[in-house]
């Protein structure tokens, strides 16, 4: 299979091997080789795009690929719920149903974005009838390539490629961390890219238990800090600011910050220093917080939360 995206040139040369590499490199530093020259490009080169599931992550990627251009015939969508297919028709979806059929069987990506526990109802439709040439995209968490090659009957762990996005994707901000076994094919990968790219970063790791880690530091991490917003509101209405007045001091405090930190070549410490004067009252601020125990609290609770994908992983398997 060969496709090109848009105006953009698909890959075709690079090796997978090319594509991945240690150390979590944002996939957008390789962008000019995996986006060639701008081309005049027809429909008919965009791939079928069949997803199962119809969540707010399945909505903000196909919201993403209608905004790259893919057309919304080239995208088909099975849920349950007549509430869904109605939203998903006014995003300009035609092409949506309850149960799964040949264009689901036979489409170039197939994206799997169920819940976990909705796994044995919504893949034994699937089992053994998936084309050779369909690459299986996985946004479920904690379910393994081998447990999905075994459930729905594929012997080609090459077709299975996992993902794990998190919810600020849902404006196109987000982060994914993505994994393809080896036998995953160019062409796929440099598809993938052009699908993922279009909700916000991605990164291409080394090893599938690396999607534990994304779990708890990007997955995860959204709630952290909306926690983190959520105590620095609260602290504001405790001193008097209304819930309106505090929640935007916090939320646009975050902002800012990250906004800085994501412009500036100083490391996140610097950054810190550069806010904190000897004897200030952001330095107490600060200190009360390595006195309460705050780095070890995060390294905790993401440990906690990697953790648990691990657990889920085995749950699922068993």
């Amino acid at each position: 299979m060969s496709y090109r995206w848009g105006c953009q040139a698909i890959l075709r040369r690079l090796s997978l091997k090319a594509l991945r590499w240690s150390g979590l490199e944002p996939i957008s530093s390789v962008q000019g080789i995996l986006r060639g020259p701008n081309e005049d490009v027809g429909l008919s080169n965009f791939p079928t795009i069949a997803f199962i599931g119809g969540g707010n992550m399945a909505k903000a990627i196909i919201g993403g690929l209608l905004e790259s251009g893919c057309p919304g015939h080239n995208i088909s969508v099975v849920v349950p719920t007549q509430a869904t297919r109605r939203t998903l028709n006014t995003m300009g979806i035609e092409q949506v149903s309850s149960s799964p059929g040949s264009r689901e069987f036979d489409a170039d990506i197939l994206v799997l974005a169920v819940k976990p526990q909705k796994l044995a109802t919504a893949l034994p439709p699937l089992q053994g009838k998936l084309s050779g040439d369909t690459t299986v995209l996985s946004v479920i968490a904690g379910v393994t390539s081998d447990t999905l090659a075994q459930l729905l009957g594929i012997s080609d762990i090459g077709q299975i490629v996992r993902c794990m996005p998190n919810t600020p994707s849902l404006i196109g901000h987000g982060v994914t961390g993505v994994y393809a076994a080896d036998a995953t094919d160019t062409v796929t990968v440099g598809m993938i890219c052009e699908m993922l790219e279009a909700i916000g970063d991605v990164f291409w790791l080394d090893s599938e238990d690396d999607l534990d880690v994304i779990t708890a530091i990007s997955g995860s991490g959204p709630a952290y800090f909306f926690l983190f917003m959520e105590s620095l509101s609260a602290a504001g209405v405790s001193m008097g600011f209304s819930e309106e007045v505090a929640r935007k001091l916090a939320v646009q405090t975050a902002l800012g910050a990250g906004r800085l930190a994501e412009e500036s070549p100083e490391s996140l410490a610097q950054l810190r220093r550069n806010v904190t004067s000897p004897g200030g009252t952001t330095e107490q601020a600060i200190n009360a917080f390595l006195q309460g125990g705050l780095p070890e609290l995060v390294a905790a609770a993401a440990n906690a939360s990697k953790q648990r994908s691990i657990e889920i992983s085995k749950e699922l398997a068993s």
